[in-house]
């Protein structure tokens, strides 16, 4: 048996998320070097993300080919509308059957939508880039708003009781607004109107008081209350947003996706003053290798978790290979991990007393998917991985005799995962010891200074697994590799135990 008296501990707790812009000396021990279908949990450490499974079981019918993605899906009331060639459907989540609601939208592209209430009735309003915009009202009946201005439109907003259109392929700068109250009425003398900004719009987004204009290049706001007082002014003229599609309010921000990655604008505590800032630096080399080569891109928030995710859709990558990026708001900083495995089409989210349904339409398929829900991608494994830093105690030139690792987890149910230790950078010289298994049902959770046997999972219960292991090496790295087809749980720290050696 190994002379444990001289063991040296270090423990650690895994926060801090996916960092790939800094030397492994200067990279601190929580964070993580992978972090791939793990999201930086807001009650602590890495949580292994839950699946998606379909949120209707019928697909949403085809119009003229099987190709044909879900061009929208949103939740409106009680039931679901989802768009798929050149008809737009209902059904309710569970349901077995889709209903046409709106036919013939000829040439549609990827639909924006706003849910309002002008007149004490709930409607949705969408628009696709095409045909006229359509409204439709809490019976599901459509009417498609009259105006020439506005058909083919690709944004919508409500804002200050007007509704805002822009995207117009002929009048790629020109926001229309309509009367207030009234989304089909383009009045001047009623309080409708128009302007023109001196870049080409990608995306609307209403946040606080403001409506603020996404641009190519350049970022405005609308303020004021009615077209009598409506001032459109710069927030920025150096950067803007490359794709309407990754606009969402978060955290109390605005995220957006800008050419060197993702940023905010964040009102300050002066009114009036608008800040922006860059938030991915820890994570710019995924951006750099997305940024230019996707064909489409999505994303989606999740309220409760304080979490956005971004998706990188290539037409030559397949759906398990698709990357994402998690971002989350832990504390007073951004945390990041990499999603790999969802490719959407289409998504919405919504909360519903206290209810939050997050969905996606499918690329490829035809089904409408609600994410946070179970532990596969529909039936497909879902491969998690984390690998902290290169550990070296801060003396990479002493040898490190490893005597146990001790893992801090937390289960939600049974899981299959294997705990790898590394040495020396993983050379191919160096010591490789087999995987530790890290299954709730054979680890041994230790409470105190008693043994319990095997840990039970669930509720508050975070056991710590108490791991011998082998091997020596002068920087030491922790990997943990689930199976597959393990339920969620929460890495939350770990203690590394080992003995001084010979310094090299």
């Amino acid at each position: 048996m190994a002379d444990l008296s001289r063991a040296q501990p270090t423990a650690f707790n895994c926060e801090g998320g996916l960092v790939l812009n800094k030397s492994t000396f200067m990279m601190q021990p929580g964070e993580a070097l992978e972090l791939e279908n793990f999201e930086p949990d807001v009650s602590g450490g890495y949580r292994r993300i839950n699946g998606y499974s379909k949120y209707v079981t019928a697909i949403v019918p085809q119009t003229s080919s099987a190709s044909e993605k879900v061009l929208m899906v949103a939740t409106f009331g009680s039931v679901v509308l989802a768009a798929r060639g050149t008809s737009i459907y209902s059904a309710t989540p569970g349901g077995s059957s889709w209903t046409s609601r709106d036919s013939g939208r000829t040439g549609a592209l990827k639909y924006s939508f706003e849910r309002f209430n002008f007149d004490g009735t709930d409607k949705i309003i969408v628009v696709d880039g095409t045909n006229a915009p359509t409204v439709f009202n809490s019976s599901l009946a459509a009417t498609d708003v009259s105006d020439s201005s506005v058909a083919g439109s690709k944004f919508v907003a409500s804002h200050r009781n007007h509704m805002f259109y822009a995207g117009n392929s002929t009048t790629k700068q020109e926001v229309v607004f309509s009367e207030p109250f009234n989304e089909d009425g383009f009045s001047s003398g009623q309080g409708a109107g128009s302007f023109k900004v001196d870049d080409e719009i990608t995306g609307l987004k209403v946040f606080r008081d403001d409506l603020f204009i996404f641009c190519e290049t350049r970022i405005f706001k609308l303020t004021g209350s009615s077209s009598s007082n409506f001032v459109v002014s710069d927030v920025t003229r150096d950067i803007g947003c490359i794709n309407g599609d990754t606009i969402q309010e978060f955290a109390g921000d605005l995220i957006f996706l800008g050419p060197d990655g993702l940023r905010t604008i964040a009102g300050t505590a002066r009114i009036g003053d608008v800040e922006l800032g860059t938030i991915s630096s820890n994570v710019q080399s995924i951006f750099n290798d997305n940024i230019a080569s996707a064909s489409e891109f999505d994303s989606i928030v999740i309220p409760d978790k304080t979490q956005y995710r971004i998706f990188f859709t290539k037409s030559s990558v397949a759906e398990n290979q698709t990357k994402g990026i998690i971002c989350v708001m832990r504390g007073q900083k951004f945390e990041f991990a990499e999603i790999r495995g969802i490719r959407p089409a289409s998504t919405d989210h919504f909360v519903s007393e206290g209810d939050v349904i997050v969905l996606h339409g499918a690329y490829s398929g035809g089904y409408v998917y609600r994410q946070e829900s179970g532990n596969t991608f529909d039936g497909t494994e879902i491969f998690g991985k984390y690998r902290s830093p290169d550990l070296t105690f801060e003396d990479p030139g002493i040898r490190k005799h490893m005597q146990r690792v001790i893992v801090n987890y937390k289960p939600e149910a049974a899981i299959d995962a294997d705990l790898f230790v590394r040495y020396d950078y993983e050379a191919a010289s160096s010591a490789r010891p087999a995987a530790y298994p890290l299954d709730s049902e054979d680890v041994v959770a230790i409470y105190g200074t008693s043994v319990y046997g095997t840990p039970t999972y669930g509720g508050a219960s975070q056991p710590l697994v108490r791991q011998p292991v082998e091997g020596s090496g002068f920087a030491i790295a922790l990997r943990v590799n689930d199976g597959g087809s393990t339920a969620p749980y929460s890495l939350k720290g770990f203690q590394l135990e080992y003995q001084l050696g010979a310094r090299r």
